[in-house]
């Protein structure tokens, strides 16, 4: 019955394609997806290789093996290309280039030839939606006269007409523009779901501005698979096209965009930064992560009192009191409506959001409670650089680059990496003052070299748990989860992972107290603990199972 829902649930994806866009299904998505471990590089704060107090492309070259060596076969890069750095890349001059602080298109093509050689996957951030106000696409759009530049922007026709996300400013043509975020980030033209007439900067998707800036997004991308490149996070995916309630002209033109790819590019992946798995994968990208919004339960999981999103309580927490419920009822609809077309990605962290080292969340025993959960969930892993030490959120960061936003300071997740302990961590050899941001004075006792000496590190739990994953059916990308936690048991996280025959039972007990739950399994008369296991016990009965957990504790188990 379970082989016959799934693909049902398949089928049902399916025809949804179909019915969303008339365009059939897509093609499957590579089969490397299915094996990836994805790293994820913030590549000023990784590692310099030339002495200037900024990470590059070679300093990632340097750290291939390292990355290969933890269990990571993929690699997502944020932006690299040329920027105003105004919002630390994320504001694009030429989507063609790589920023010289960097290094050169060069260099990015030996990274994607000597990651390839060491069978790892290189994959970069598309900042699809808007540019630079310093791109030369937007000067000309400024300009009086028409040209090729002028509708690749929403332009108002008057600059005393000012709606909401629309910026003012001394320019040529008479008018404001839209703004994506910051005022330096001008929105690019992909047009309008529903249209007002009335106003005349909002134009059909179909319009003839709209239809370029869909091909050159098209040209961008196959510009860099042709140098090598595997793929592409995009940013705000769901967010292109304007004034789509329904998403209709969205589905349509990722749809347009998955069809060339995969044309041209059959082993590439297009990934979405959308937060809602369900709706990217329908629109046509394979992977979408369970990020800090649209209501995903991830930020009850882990947000404290401490970091760029801050909540009360949360559940993985010495207090105890938090509920994994919210997340619990999300996975569930996420996996049940993605099915076998694509994939869901549940980062450790990444650079908009704190690190699971945060606040009163500081030990490496409750690190460990964080990791041994989120490698043991379905979908596709992705360590965020710097986490899989323990590296912390740091607070009180001055504003680089844009970092600060309403909600708190975005730097104190991008910080150096912390290699050894020689000066600047290993990061770099300038001057401190000259270091991209400051690096953690803690780093003297977290670092790479330290715990790649202690086989009891949160580094080698790590890089554990990623290996009994990929040599795990059961703790695949595709393995079937039940949780068994009610709104009345919250503590410990118990539930199961099953595929083919293979069962795993998983307890993970965040909070300062012990805990103990009952569970019915049915044809269990044994369990086997893996060694990535801490402070729990089980006992079999009659299928009957007793699970007792330490404070700060987790366990896997195979079920015989």
């Amino acid at each position: 019955m379970k082989a016959v829902k799934r693909i049902l649930l398949a089928s049902t994806g399916l025809l949804l394609a179909v019915g969303a866009w008339g365009q059939g299904a897509f093609k499957p998505t590579p089969k490397w997806l299915d094996k990836a471990a994805f790293y994820q590089i913030y590549p000023q704060s990784f590692k310099d290789s030339d002495g200037d107090g900024i990470g590059d492309i070679n300093g990632i070259i340097q750290k291939l093996d390292y990355i290969k060596w933890l269990g990571c076969n993929a690699i997502w890069i944020n932006p690299c290309f040329e920027s105003a750095f105004q919002d630390a890349g994320y504001d694009v001059i030429d989507f063609y280039k790589v920023a010289s602080r960097y290094g050169t298109n060069e260099d990015m093509r030996r990274l994607f030839k000597e990651a390839h050689r060491r069978n790892m996957k290189v994959c970069l951030d598309l900042v699809a939606g808007h540019t630079s106000i310093e791109s030369p696409w937007f000067k000309m759009s400024q300009q009086r006269e028409r040209n090729e530049y002028s509708d690749r922007y929403i332009w108002t026709p008057d600059s005393t007409i000012k709606p909401e996300k629309f910026v003012t400013g001394v320019f040529e043509r008479n008018g404001t523009y839209m703004k994506n975020f910051f005022d330096c980030q001008p929105a690019l033209n992909y047009g309008y779901g529903q249209p007002d007439p009335a106003n005349v900067w909002e134009q059909p998707t179909s319009a003839e501005g709209p239809q370029k800036t869909r091909k050159e997004l098209m040209k961008i991308m196959d510009y860099w698979m042709d140098l090598g490149c595997d793929g592409f996070r995009v940013d705000l995916a769901s967010s292109l096209v304007k004034k789509d309630p329904n998403l209709t002209e969205t589905y349509k033109l990722w749809a347009e965009v998955r069809n060339h790819f995969q044309s041209k590019h059959p082993k590439g992946v297009l990934i979405a930064e959308w937060g809602n798995p369900k709706r990217a994968i329908k629109a046509g990208f394979m992977v979408d992560f369970i990020i800090q919004f649209g209501g995903s339960g991830y930020n009850e999981l882990f947000f404290n009192k401490e970091g760029v999103f801050r909540k009360d309580t949360c559940y993985f927490d010495l207090a105890g009191n938090g509920s994994p419920m919210k997340y619990i009822a999300n996975i569930r609809a996420q996996l049940d409506s993605v099915a076998n077309n694509g994939y869901v990605c549940i980062p450790t962290s990444n650079h908009d959001f704190q690190r699971p080292h945060s606040g009163a969340r500081n030990t490496t025993e409750q690190l460990k409670c964080v990791m041994a959960f989120l490698f043991t969930q379905p979908g596709v892993p992705l360590v965020y650089y710097g986490d899989e030490i323990g590296m912390r959120y740091i607070s009180n960061l001055p504003n680089k680059e844009g970092s600060v936003v309403k909600r708190g300071n975005r730097a104190g997740s991008r910080t150096p990496m912390q290699w050894d302990l020689s000066s600047n961590a290993g990061f770099s050899t300038a001057l401190p003052e000259n270091i991209y941001l400051p690096v953690d004075a803690a780093a003297t006792q977290i670092n790479v070299q330290s715990q790649m000496a202690n086989t009891k590190s949160l580094l080698h739990f790590t890089k554990q748990l990623l290996a009994l994953r990929a040599k795990s059916k059961a703790l695949s990308h595709r393995g079937e989860i039940k949780f068994y936690n009610t709104e009345a048991k919250s503590y410990p996280l118990v539930y199961t992972r099953q595929m083919n025959g293979e069962r795993y039972l998983i307890v993970i007990n965040p909070s300062g107290a012990k805990q103990r739950m009952e569970v019915e399994l049915p044809l269990v008369a044994s369990v086997v603990k893996e060694p990535v296991s801490e402070g729990v016990a089980v006992a079999v009965a009659n299928s009957r199972l007793t699970i007792d957990s330490e404070p700060t504790s987790y366990g896997v188990f195979k079920l015989k």
